[in-house]
This record gives C-alpha cells, sequence and structure tokens, in this order.
C-alpha cells in the first residue's frame, strides 16, 4: 500500500530541513576553521607593507630586518612540531583555541613593541600560532568534515591561507599612506578574536571524540553532517581506523630504518626544501622592498604589491583545478620551467636603467613568477606531502618535511636582505633561478606521480619504484 500523500510530503519537508541543517553547520565549520588559515597568511604577508616603515622607526639594518621576519618562521617550525601532539591531547577544537588566544596576544605584543628585541620575541610567540595553525586546521576540516566534500574543504584552507595574504596586501596599501605600520600589525587581533569566539560554537572532531571513549558525542557531530543511517557504519569505520593507525604508530620508527621507507623520507623533505629555496617567500615578505629597489616611492610599492596577492588567489584556484587532471610530478616540472624563465629574466630586469617603465617590468615577472609558483609546485608539494608516505610512518614523515620547510623558510627570509645588500637584486634572483634548476633536476628524478593511484595501492607501487619487494598481503 502506498503511503498517504501528507506522510511523503511531511517526510520531504523534513528532510530538507535537515539538508539546510547540516549545509549551515558545514558552512560554519569552513568559515570559522578556516580563519586559521587566513591568519597564517595575513601574518606572513604583512610584514611586507609594514617593514619599510620599521625600517625608518627602529633604524633596522638588512640583518635587523631579515631577524625581525625570520622570527615568526622560526616560531612556526616548532609550532608545528607541537601542533599535532597538542591536537591529540587537548583535542583539535581546543588546539584551535590556544592557537587563537596566542593569535590575539601575539598581534597585540607586535602592534605595541618598543623595541627590535620586543619585536623579535613577540614575532616568534605569534609564530608558534601560525605553525599549530598550519597543522591543526587541515587536521579539523578533514576529520569533521562529510568524505564526500573533504577535499574541497580541506583545499579551502590552503586558499584562505593566500586570500589571507591579499588581505594584508590591501590593508598595508590603505594604511601606507599614514605609515600605521603599527595598526597593520594590530588589525590581524580581530579575525583572531573571531576564530577565537567562534570555536566555542564548534565541537570537536568525530574521531578525536572516539579517540577518548566519548562515543555519543562522535554520533551527535556525525548525526549533523551524515544521514542518520549511515551515522553507525561511519563510527565503526573511524574506530577500526583508529585502531589500525595505532597500530602503525607503534612501529613507525623501526619503519623508518627501512631503507625504501628512509628513501621516501628523503625525498619529501627535498621536496619540502625545494618549494622554498626557489624564492617564493623572498617575493611574500619583501615585495615592497623589491619594488623600492627599481626606483619606485615606499607607497607606490606597497600598493603595487597587491597584484602579487591577487595572482596568488587566481593561481592557488587554478592549480587545485589541475592537479588531478594533469598530475603531480607534470604540473611540477612545468611550474619549475616557468619559474626559473621568469626568474632569469627578473635578475635581468634589474640591470636596466631605473624608470617607472622597469618597475612595471618588475612587477609584472614577480607577478609570472608567483603565477608558475602558487599554480604548481606549491600545490603540488602539499598533496605530494599527504600521499606518498606509508600508514605507518605518515605522520612522522610528513612532521618531518614540515619542519624542515619552515627551517629553509626561516632561512631564506633570514638571508634574503643580507644578499641585496651584498650582490643586489638581479643576482639574488638569478641564484633563485639556479635552484629552480637544480630543483627540476630533483624533481624529475625522485618525484613520485601518485595522479590516479587510491591511497591503499600507493605503498607497493612507490616500493617497486624504490626496487624494495611488494608488501604481502
Amino acid at each position: 500500500m502506498a503511503a498517504p500523500t501528507g506522510q511523503l510530503v511531511s517526510a520531504g519537508a523534513r528532510e530538507s530541513v535537515r539538508a539546510r541543517h547540516t549545509r549551515r553547520f558545514i558552512v560554519g565549520i569552513a568559515a570559522i576553521a578556516a580563519l586559521g588559515g587566513a591568519l597564517f597568511g595575513y601574518d606572513t604577508g604583512v610584514i611586507s607593507g609594514a617593514l619599510p616603515f620599521m625600517e625608518g622607526h627602529f633604524g633596522l639594518t638588512s640583518l635587523g630586518e631579515g631577524i625581525i621576519t625570520s622570527a615568526l618562521l622560526i616560531g612556526a617550525a616548532f609550532g608545528s612540531l607541537i601542533g599535532g601532539r597538542m591536537s591529540d591531547a587537548l583535542g583539535r577544537r581546543n588546539s584551535l583555541l590556544w592557537a587563537g588566544a596566542v593569535f590575539i596576544g601575539g598581534a597585540v605584543a607586535v602592534a605595541l613593541a618598543p623595541d627590535v628585541p620586543f619585536m623579535t620575541v613577540a614575532r616568534f610567540v605569534l609564530g608558534l600560532a601560525v605553525g599549530s595553525a598550519s597543522v591543526i586546521t587541515p587536521l579539523y576540516l578533514s576529520e569533521i568534515a562529510p568524505p564526500h566534500i573533504r577535499g574541497r574543504l580541506v583545499s579551502f584552507n590552503s586558499l584562505m591561507i593566500v586570500s589571507g595574504q591579499l588581505l594584508a596586501y590591501l590593508i598595508n596599501a590603505f594604511l601606507a599612506q599614514w605609515a600605521a605600520w603599527r595598526w597593520m600589525l594590530g588589525l590581524a587581533a580581530l579575525p583572531a578574536v573571531a576564530l577565537f569566539v567562534g570555536l566555542f560554537f564548534l565541537p570537536d572532531t568525530p574521531r578525536w571524540y572516539i579517540s577518548k571513549g566519548r562515543q555519543e558525542e562522535a554520533a551527535r557531530v556525525l548525526r549533523r553532517t551524515l544521514p542518520a543511517d549511515d551515522v553507525p557504519a561511519e563510527l565503526a569505520r573511524i574506530d577500526h581506523a583508529r585502531s589500525l593507525e595505532a597500530d602503525a604508530r607503534r612501529g613507525g620508527w623501526q619503519q623508518l630504518r627501512t631503507p625504501w621507507v628512509r628513501r621516501l623520507l628523503l625525498v619529501g623533505i627535498g621536496l619540502a626544501g625545494v618549494q622554498q629555496i626557489t624564492g617564493v617567500n623572498a617575493v611574500v615578505y619583501f615585495a615592497p622592498k623589491i619594488l623600492a629597489s627599481t626606483g619606485l616611492g615606499t607607497g607606490a610599492s606597497i600598493t603595487a604589491t597587491i597584484a602579487v596577492g591577487v595572482i596568488s588567489v587566481l593561481a592557488t584556484a587554478l592549480g587545485m583545478s589541475l592537479i588531478d587532471r594533469v598530475g603531480r610530478r607534470p604540473l611540477l616540472l612545468a611550474g619549475l620551467t616557468g619559474m626559473a624563465v621568469a626568474l632569469a629574466l627578473l635578475g635581468a630586469a634589474f640591470h636596466l636603467p631605473h624608470s617607472p617603465a622597469v618597475s612595471i617590468l618588475v612587477l609584472a615577472l614577480m607577478v609570472l613568477y608567483m603565477a608558475f609558483m602558487q599554480a604548481t609546485l606549491n600545490t603540488g608539494v602539499w598533496l605530494l606531502l599527504a600521499e606518498m608516505f606509508p600508514l605507518r610512518v605518515r605522520g612522522l614523515a610528513m612532521g618531518a618535511a614540515v619542519f624542515m620547510m619552515w627551517l629553509v623558510n626561516f632561512a631564506v627570509a633570514l638571508a634574503f636582505p643580507l644578499l641585496l645588500d651584498a650582490v643586489g637584486a638581479g643576482t639574488t634572483f638569478w641564484l633563485f633561478g639556479v635552484m629552480c634548476v637544480l630543483s627540476l633536476v630533483f624533481c624529475k628524478r625522485y618525484a613520485p606521480e601518485t595522479k590516479g593511484l587510491a591511497l591503499e595501492d600507493l605503498e607497493d607501487e612507490l616500493r617497486k619504484a624504490a626496487g624494495a619487494a611488494p608488501a604481502a598481503h
């Protein structure tokens, strides 16, 4: 017998209401948690506009500029190390709350810094929050998102990072007319407050609740993101996956001694280094200083940097759309080739006489370089690091690679102003071009291709590539 029409309409209406509630919940999660990515981007990008004014206020040398810029990065390196462990102990949400509180305090501290030592310490503390957020935010999003939108939601965090950098460039350009560098730095406290307050309205992830034996709370969260009939199976799947991962972690350190795993770890660390030694953050942190060296005024240099932020957002979106169609290796190789050409031309441009036309040419070549970088290398390296390691060492190996990424980032930020003084902008960018060529050789020889392979199948493929025997099944 058919159900009465009224009952069908009522059931349909209830399902429609539930779908709207689910969408609102997921949008709320994305909007609040991704503020961590936006703060990551803002706090790394804002220094480019503040630095020219801080230089005069504090009487900074090139070494002082490098120290203030890189203090955040060495803090981020250690923050990335503690972020994962803290999220396991305190929970993903509570760890983001901690990062939000440090973001607030750090933003206020750098804005009020009376001298260089205080500024350096404040930037280091702020870096702890940046590094922690770089690990915890994608972890939180990946664990709480429904499976069918997990990839988009986690990739949204990457887009928010470059969007945060663009916001920093826009605010820098607006405030530059008043030389208001303290406001540039301090305004980061506003999204940090929004992150901190918003997290009080979000739950932790089902995976963390299950790891602490809180099954009912895990089920309550899943009922807000999945059809009710799917909840028991998802609970069982998460519980089973966690038990497998616990077994895997117990053998992780021993697995690192296996030759083929050790080789993969070295490749991963190499890829992390490639992402940084090719010069991207020299542009992100010092774009106005670079443009000013062509004869452009400080205010105009800061405003022109907006173009770098805009292209970073657009290129990241393009890279996200290409990565599964083109493949990881082809994207890396094409990007490094384009970056090398752009850097060679950029180095040559600095040997031309100063003029408005040369300033525009330098800006255009910087934008071209960033387009290649953000659409290919940045997108490809982060994805490969998430895919290429076997389960038993995935956490350990990715943690080591990300730590190395922050350390090389720190070294580049510290050395770049000194290189500008020692050999000039043209030679400095040619050196980055040489790094691109060496990185191209490294990626052609060692970077794995993971396109079209399920994560479960990757281990045997990578074993074969390294000359090891396939695992027994």
